[in-house]
């Protein structure tokens, strides 16, 4: 698939149909997600790939925008891990850009896939890390749960959202 075409048709899913998703493609996204910018190249993002069917079910506890997960064999939950990093606070940037190569990944491998928050919420990141065991120092970021859609011609559709009114030339006026 053409980089255009994967951005242009990207979506945010949260309608799956029933399949397993493959370890195989679980990693070409992580893959896909490692290789985002970051600053200084600090890399302080952390990936826990989740398939145990009680624990996805359990983010919808603390998560309310995260029902569709329940309908996914696997998700991944995006954590920051500024500590010990020259410029500690550009995690969320980092995160940000792993989280939407892996959106990427996912519309290029004909995967559906959603970012749910999690930071800067305190209810959402406390249900995350006790859900997951996630140590004090490691920020829940977001959830992203992954799958099959159940209509993939609406969910890949073509669109476009320019909107010139919202670009400034040389200043902000």
């Amino acid at each position: 698939m053409e980089l255009y075409e994967a951005i242009t048709t990207r979506r945010s899913v949260r309608s799956f149909q029933q399949g397993e998703v493959t370890d195989a493609a679980i990693e070409k996204l992580l893959r896909a997600a490692m290789l985002a910018p970051s600053a200084a190249n600090q890399q302080p993002w952390k990936f826990i790939v989740v398939r145990d069917r009680a624990k996805l079910d359990g983010i919808t506890s603390f998560h309310p925008y995260c029902t569709m997960i329940t309908q996914v064999s696997v998700a991944i939950i995006v954590c920051g891990d500024p500590s010990g990093k020259k410029w500690a606070d550009l995690w969320p940037q980092d995160c940000s850009a792993a989280v939407q190569n892996l959106l990427l990944a996912a519309r290029g491998e004909g995967l559906g896939a959603v970012w749910t928050g999690v930071y800067p919420l305190e209810d959402r990141m406390a249900g995350c890390r006790k859900l997951f065991n996630i140590p004090d120092e490691v920020i829940p970021f977001a959830v992203i749960p992954i799958g099959y859609p159940k209509d993939p011609a609406l969910a890949f559709k073509e669109m476009d959202r320019y909107k010139p009114e919202l670009v400034y030339r040389d200043s902000y006026e």
